[in-house]
């Protein structure tokens, strides 16, 4: 950006006049007068005018985007960056600015460019911690979400790992820690790591178990870490840890369902279930659609805004394929029945997320899926015990925390304990149907 040109002073005195009213101004009034005193005074307007780019390119009040919003964004970029290196707060415009301008990327399906994005941010963030001895790396955690969506789960491992080793000394600070060691265990498991991938999930487990033990946390969440973890254990085949832990949980979960929660109630749990359910599913759930992946154990605030889009909308597709597989596999349950259930548990595992993530009132929106998915799984171990209790007993543990999440502890127990007689009580698959009810 040239600022040696010559600027007519009427212009300077016209956006000095649109600064100083006394009376509202519209974000194009501050960009166009911004631009106008940038040229005459780079290091006082400059950054002013990176964010009033960024405020003009979405309108937070009424959340809609302006339809040049990634050339608006592209601009603040660019403002940034011509700011002097010496300048102080450069950095931090520059960070912000590409953070906006990664999102906007992202969402037009300019991946590659938002994916580059990160890696300058990362590099500023880099650079700040080291100046700054800080192990916190900035940038670090979103730049493991793209790794991870462009099935870069090494690197996004590895990434993870660098981002907890720093922020775990920390301690839990008001939650924080646990949504990182949720995209720590989703990193290392989708790497094949499975061995340093349950010892996160213990380290999580360990952390929700203090936390609730001291009052600051809530017991439900030590409850869904523990049948998280009591899962991913199943699926690494530690059939008789996993039974351990799930009778820890159905102690804990019988003390809910009897005295209640003893901290007050909020909506963090909720948050919590959905990224441990979608962490649960992650392996089966990429089977049914194509393109980029969320990362498994990050909130859908943390994904790329296109691989959210494309995610919540597949659900549609999903619906069709339900509705269209169902009377086929009424009349052929033998070819039909598993490839329903399969479908369905993936339609229930987004609908959930998609509307925990919308409202706080997501819960009538999805009660019916999960009533539904026990029923077709109830159906499965009918017609095929060896196939269908473990389905039914996945499909029960997942309408269990569904209630558990929103404090409906006396049916969770209930299904939790049904769950519990149909893997055994060693936690290894049933060979029959397993109990009714």
């Amino acid at each position: 950006m040239n600022h040696s040109g010559k600027v007519d002073q009427d212009d300077v005195m016209r956006a000095r006049n649109v600064l100083l009213a006394s009376g509202p101004r519209t974000p194009r009034e501050e960009v166009d007068a911004y631009r106008v005193l940038a040229r005459v005074g780079p290091a006082s307007y400059l950054p002013l005018l990176a964010e009033a780019l960024q405020r003009l390119s979405y309108d937070s009040s009424s959340g809609t985007r302006h339809a040049l919003s990634v050339e608006l964004c592209e601009e603040a970029v660019a403002v940034a960056r011509s700011i002097d290196p010496a300048e102080p707060a450069r950095a931090d415009v520059l960070y912000k600015a590409l953070d906006t301008c990664q999102r906007e990327l992202y969402r037009s399906g300019r991946r590659v460019e938002g994916f580059a994005l990160r890696a300058e941010m990362l590099a500023i963030g880099r650079a700040q911690a080291e100046l700054s001895g800080d192990p916190v790396v900035r940038g670090l955690g979103d730049w493991a979400a793209g790794l991870s969506e462009e099935g870069r789960y090494a690197e996004a491992a590895d990434a993870m790992t660098e981002l907890v080793s720093a922020v775990l000394p920390q301690g839990p600070r008001s939650g924080a820690l646990a949504w990182s060691l949720l995209e720590w265990i989703a990193a290392l498991h989708d790497a094949g790591r499975s061995g340093e991938a349950l010892r996160a999930f213990e380290t999580l487990v360990g952390m929700e178990a203090a936390e609730a033990a001291e009052g600051r946390d809530l017991m439900a969440c030590h409850l869904l870490s523990l049948i998280g973890y009591a899962r991913m254990l199943d699926a690494h085949g530690r059939d008789e840890r996993a039974a351990l832990v799930r009778q820890e949980a159905l102690v804990l979960l019988t003390e809910l369902a009897d005295a209640g929660e003893r901290k007050s109630w909020s909506g963090y749990q909720a948050s919590f279930w959905a990224v441990l359910l979608a962490l649960s599913g992650s392996g089966s759930d990429r089977s049914v659609s194509d393109g980029p992946h969320p990362p498994s154990g990050a909130t859908p605030m943390r994904w790329s805004p296109d691989a959210r889009q494309r995610y919540f909308d597949s659900r549609h597709a999903l619906r069709e394929k339900v509705d269209a597989l169902a009377p086929r596999a009424d009349e052929d349950p033998g070819r039909h029945l598993a490839e329903l259930v399969r479908l369905h548990h993936a339609l229930t595992i987004r609908s959930a997320v998609y509307w925990e993530h919308r409202t706080h009132l997501f819960a009538e929106r999805v009660r019916s899926l999960f009533d539904e998915g026990v029923d077709l799984a109830r159906r499965l171990s009918r017609h095929d015990p060896a196939k269908g209790a473990r389905a039914l007993a996945r499909n029960l543990i997942d309408r269990s925390t569904f209630h558990a999440a929103i404090h409906e502890f006396g049916p969770a127990l209930d299904d939790f304990r049904q769950a519990l007689g149909y893997l055994g009580a060693a936690g290894q698959a049933c060979s029959g149907p397993g109990p009714r009810g």
